[in-house]
């Protein structure tokens, strides 16, 4: 039902009706007057507004005749699931086109293709790409044979979204900054505070190029990798990725993605907080250079002498909790050493900096000491086993154990242990030393003014950033990297970032109380199968898709709906409608 206005001519006025669409025996669309009410004019007499009132009226009429509605079908007993799967369909992603259509990235791709000839809608490549890599990741070739799952219309090529890989790799700065400038606008980014760290995705395949690249592998892998760099904001949302050859070393990142974020948001400054792996000179004094600040955990048996001896000095620290937590800090003056140019044989130059002031904050964790005495352990185990059989082991699958091994060595190409000749044992000093430091953890930060538990805090703040890397790797499954060539390599990464950045704010917008992972698998559960012409039948529903529903006004959970009803669910998350969310 509608309410439809209908002009009379003659007189000059206007007669408002209600209207019921419906198809007769044959098929033909015609329609019923349902109730008359009256002349506009003589109804404004009456009411302040009655277009708006009776548009309300007849959305409850329409409410109350969907509540009564009863389907009825009729299947045949030998009839057969169709084998190409369109008899199931998608419908979880009508999340995820709300937050993909708020953030306006169908205006951006749609300008971004304007300057291209192509045969193909690009915008709507992104769109199925960026939904599948959250309900279905896999190749590109899989994903374009997924496309009859959607109810929208993905008219394109496996070749059209190679061609439009290169276009995406090509705006993908562009599209981090349009995506920053939505986010601050409609969810109150605060840019001031950072959080950065590295990671590396690898290839099934030998072949080096100038981005793939054999490297440290952090799943001890012998495949080519890249290496990216992920900066998110306090709440956990992504801000900016930047990729690097495979064997860039992680502090070397630092400096460029810094430089990236400052130049293309306009961020004044920014402090950085960031894990021992990016704590290096290089990166404090260039902080400091631009005005910016930095949070950097320091590792503890890899410090100086002096810091070694300020930590295990009980002199300082405050009372422990309950828990058995402590902390003290200091600030004092510290030199750094920097890179000051490279060798003939190409190693670095190093040069001594001093700082005027640097922050130190050390704390005590009883559960941090178990759980270092449980790692350890767990590596000692690998390590008895390398020693009583090394040929059954390699550096990748014993990866930190080696480390408690004297007299181990491994061939450089093959990971495989060296036979030296001399006796392999457990490094007994070592677990010593390390003993004595389980539970310490040390900050350094350029925020000498900041409480001690602000700069705790915010480095705890770090589990965020760890997390989303294995978000990445698991849910959307980022690697393997199934393209090879390096415009394709970038687009496919902005594809997962816009993945990503979709699924984060849906858990920000559910009040973070449901985990990512489990957001992408409910949404992949809410499919629907086909029943006749118009119908189709749900079957999944649970708590997440009742707080959806309530935060985003839809209506999954429905039993049964027409095409028409789920085209018009669908076409309604195609309205840019902001809301902000400055929680």
């Amino acid at each position: 039902m509608f309410l439809r206005k209908d002009y009379k001519k003659k007189t000059g006025r206007t007669y408002l009706v209600i209207v019921e669409k419906y198809r007769d025996k044959n098929g033909k669309s015609r329609s019923k007057t349902i109730e008359c009410l009256g002349y506009l004019d003589v109804l404004e007499k009456k009411m302040d507004d009655p277009i708006a009132y009776y548009t309300a009226y007849v959305e409850r009429l329409n409410q109350e005749k969907k509540s009564e509605m009863v389907y009825n079908f009729s299947i045949r007993a030998d009839e057969r699931v169709n084998r190409d799967g369109s008899n199931s369909k998608y419908y979880g992603y009508i999340i995820l086109s709300k937050i993909y259509h708020e953030l306006e990235l169908d205006r951006f791709f749609n300008n971004k293709r304007r300057h291209e000839n192509f045969k193909f809608n690009s915008e709507s490549i992104m769109r199925l790409l960026a939904y599948c890599r959250i309900l279905d990741p896999d190749s590109k070739r899989q994903t374009v044979e997924m496309k009859d799952r959607f109810f929208e219309h993905f008219d394109f090529s496996l070749d059209d979204v190679y061609d439009c890989l290169t276009h995406f790799s090509k705006c993908a700065d562009d599209a981090q900054r349009h995506l920053h400038q939505m986010v601050t606008e409609q969810y109150g980014r605060d840019a001031n505070l950072i959080y950065y760290d590295v990671t590396n995705y690898y290839f099934e395949t030998e072949k080096q190029d100038e981005t793939r690249k054999d490297g440290w592998s952090k799943e001890c892998r012998h495949d080519p990798i890249i290496q990216m760099g992920l900066a998110i904001d306090s709440k956990g949302i992504p801000m900016a990725y930047k990729t690097f050859p495979g064997n860039r070393q992680d502090s070397e990142t630092y400096i460029p993605s810094l430089k990236q974020i400052k130049k293309e948001y306009g961020v004044k400054r920014a402090v950085v907080v960031a894990d021992k792996g990016l704590n290096c000179g290089d990166n404090i004094v260039f902080s400091q250079a631009l005005g910016d600040g930095y949070i950097f955990s320091q590792s503890v048996t890899g410090g100086n002498a002096d810091l070694k001896a300020y930590i295990l000095d009980d002199k300082g620290y405050t009372e422990p909790t309950k828990e058995g937590f402590k902390r003290k800090s200091r600030v004092l003056p510290v030199t750094v050493k920097v890179t000051a140019g490279v060798t003939k044989n190409g190693k670095k130059k190093k040069k001594e900096v001093p700082l005027e002031a640097q922050k130190q904050v050390v704390f005590y964790s009883p559960k941090y000491a178990e759980r270092a005495k449980r790692k350890r352990l767990e590596a000692l185990q690998k390590a008895a086993e390398l020693i009583k059989d090394p040929s059954k082991y390699s550096r990748a699958t014993h990866y930190g154990a080696a480390a408690y091994i004297e007299n181990l060595e491994f061939d450089k190409e093959t990971g495989l242990p060296i036979e030296t000749g001399k006796k392999l044992k457990i490094n007994e000093s070592r677990i010593a030393e390390e003993a004595k430091y389980d539970g310490y953890y040390a900050i350094i930060t350029s925020e000498i003014d900041e409480s001690d538990e602000h700069i705790i805090d915010a480095y705890r703040g770090l589990w965020r950033i760890e997390e989303t890397f294995k978000l990445t790797k698991t849910v959307l499954k980022t690697r393997p990297v199934f393209v090879y060539k390096p415009e394709h390599i970038g687009g496919h990464f902005l594809v997962c970032f816009i993945a990503l950045m979709l699924l984060r704010l849906v858990e920000l917008r559910l009040g973070n109380r449901y985990p990512a992972e489990r957001i992408a698998e409910v949404l992949r559960e809410v499919m629907c199968s086909h029943l006749d012409t118009n119908h189709y039948l749900f079957s999944y529903a649970d708590e997440v898709t009742d707080a959806i529903n309530a935060e985003f006004g839809t209506d999954i959970g429905l039993k049964v709906m027409t095409v028409g009803n789920i085209r018009k669910s669908i076409a309604a998350t195609k309205k840019h409608e902001h809301k902000a969310l400055n929680a």
